[in-house]
């Protein structure tokens, strides 16, 4: 049975909480964007004011074996400045119960990285190229074994379960999707995981009209499942980025050098095709910044998107195109927007993803839900200082794409049965 964190009572309880503190360090170990961790504040904040106390878990990075520069450790600091508490560390996930056993209201112990243990992802590893099918599945079959035995002995540590990372809701791992097994009364979303459905909701199942889909991004094939979902419930579908010469492609046009996938022509057809079976107003780039080779100070050139000049590659949406979707995105009452519509990466050709961040922002003002998810976006919004003036910021990359996909996300379907 799911429980909800403003209706629990934490007093004198142990709460596990799996966080999202998968943050950038550089090379002294120093966190260079604290998002994440600050994100969890809240949620952990209520625990400790409630009476109990906290046990965090995470990963960091893709560690294979044991390796000190993905440790959890180079985080306490900052994690104990915004909670306000000392944080206590456990230099092995599987080793604390005695550290858990002796936490006192208000205390705080972070475990070491998760991804230490194969039995985290429940994948073997470092298994030799020439061995037999035979012998991958017994390591398989192993690692899934020690598994029960992994998620049984983080869950001893605790009283209650709050998952509260969103980022990793899509992934069927020991602390995300197993672990809330055993605590079948006991285990709810943090307030970060709550806001994150509710966006999504918000955009997928309780929208107002117009609904407008913003999806960039460069290939095609990385968000095909999101397009088709997408194309029998929003109004206006924005494609823009390097995906979208795959559609003008398709149609016949000139695209120079511009990125694009042959293979997956025939789909773009058929979702252009189901747009307009269904009534829905896609929008492709009209008009493009080009450039002659991959670098931002190149030559720049516009063109007409469907007559690009050999020798030159779309780089970034131009003026008539931003136009274009500025007119959509600020007649719709819903907007969700997932990925660039430009070389982002690239300074002089960021100026489209940027323009669309600030039109987002505009939207919100005159009343409408936003919801940007996806690393370029996000970091769009944030550059330009309209992180808050947008309706919701997602933290989840790939969670987001796969909820928009209209798959049922693991971390999310273990709270709710």
């Amino acid at each position: 049975m799911q429980q909800y964190i403003d209706s629990y009572d934490f007093k004198g309880k142990r709460a596990i909480v799996r966080v999202d503190f998968n943050v950038p360090l550089n090379e002294n170990f120093e966190i260079t964007d604290d998002t994440r961790i600050r994100r969890a504040i809240p949620t952990l904040k209520k625990v400790l004011e409630g009476g109990g106390s906290l046990i965090l878990m995470s990963h960091l990075g893709r560690p294979k074996k044991v390796d000190p520069k993905f440790s959890l450790k180079y985080l306490t600091g900052r994690v104990s400045e915004l909670l306000g508490v000392p944080v206590q560390f456990a230099e092995d996930c599987m080793a604390a119960d005695a550290q858990a056993a002796a936490l006192k209201p208000g205390e705080v112990l972070l475990l070491e990285n998760l991804r230490y243990y194969a039995e985290e992802e429940g994948k073997p590893r470092g298994l030799a190229d020439d061995i037999s099918d035979e012998e991958k599945d017994a390591a398989k079959k192993a690692v899934k074994a020690s598994q029960k035995e992994f998620v049984k002995h983080l869950a001893s540590y605790a009283d209650c379960y709050i998952n509260d990372a969103f980022g990793t809701a899509h992934r069927a791992h020991a602390s995300t999707a197993l672990i809330a097994d055993y605590f079948p009364n006991d285990k709810m979303f943090g307030y970060l995981m709550e806001g994150e459905i509710k966006a999504i909701d918000n955009v997928l199942k309780n929208a107002q009209r117009p609904l407008t889909a913003i999806i960039g991004g460069s290939k095609v094939s990385s968000k095909l499942a999101v397009l088709k979902n997408l194309v029998g419930k929003v109004d206006n579908l924005i494609i823009g980025g390097g995906m979208g010469y795959t559609f003008i492609k398709a149609q016949g046009g000139k695209i120079g050098m511009s990125l694009h996938e042959d293979e997956l022509m025939p789909e773009a057809l058929a979702i252009l095709e189901e747009a307009k079976q269904k009534g829905v107003n896609v929008s492709l780039s009209v008009q493009t910044v080009a450039g002659q080779e991959f670098t931002n100070d190149t030559p720049q050139h516009i063109f007409d998107t469907h007559n690009i000049d050999d020798g030159w590659e779309g780089m970034d949406a131009a003026p008539a195109s931003l136009e274009n979707w500025k007119k959509i995105i600020l007649a719709s009452k819903t907007i969700l927007w997932n990925g660039p519509v430009g070389v982002f990466e690239l300074p002089n050709f960021a100026k489209g993803t940027l323009q669309i961040a600030k039109d987002l922002a505009e939207a919100t003002a005159n009343g409408a839900y936003t919801l940007v998810g996806g690393g370029d976006s996000v970091a769009a919004v944030t550059q330009m200082g309209y992180a808050d003036k947008v309706s919701y910021v997602s933290t989840g990359g790939g969670a987001m794409l796969e909820a928009i996909e209209g798959k049922v996300l693991p971390g999310i379907a273990a709270i709710q049965k």
